[in-house]
């Protein structure tokens, strides 16, 4: 009977280290699974925080080139009413051009047919 129950004993180690090493081989699988989940999700937020901060970035430069675009489109407004000026344009036609307005004989003024 001694020889049975410490078979018995010996047998009955076996199984506990086996249940043990089982125990640990889940409990460390489900760490790397979750390791694995959690260092995924770490990535998409990385990956989305760097793509925000670029469109943030984007957005930046192109209100600063909107708004160069609307002060060159004051100056070119500007430009365009000094240049359509009444004053100036008498200047270019005296000046370049060299013409002057018309004598009181030069001018001829037609009368509408029927009247």
């Amino acid at each position: 009977m001694a020889q049975s129950a410490q078979t018995i004993g010996t047998r009955v180690m076996p199984r506990l280290e086996e249940a043990k090493d089982s125990s640990i081989g889940i409990k460390y699988s489900t760490f790397i699974i979750f390791a694995i989940v959690f260092m995924f999700v770490a990535l998409i937020y990385v990956g989305s925080h760097i793509r925000m901060t670029e469109l943030e970035y984007n957005i930046a430069t192109e209100l600063s080139a909107k708004e160069q675009k609307l002060e060159e489109q004051k100056k070119l407004k500007l430009e365009y009413a000094m240049l359509k000026s009444p004053q100036r344009i008498e200047s270019v036609m005296r000046n370049k051009l060299q013409m002057s307005y018309p004598d009181n004989s030069q001018v001829i003024v037609l009368k509408k047919s029927g009247e």
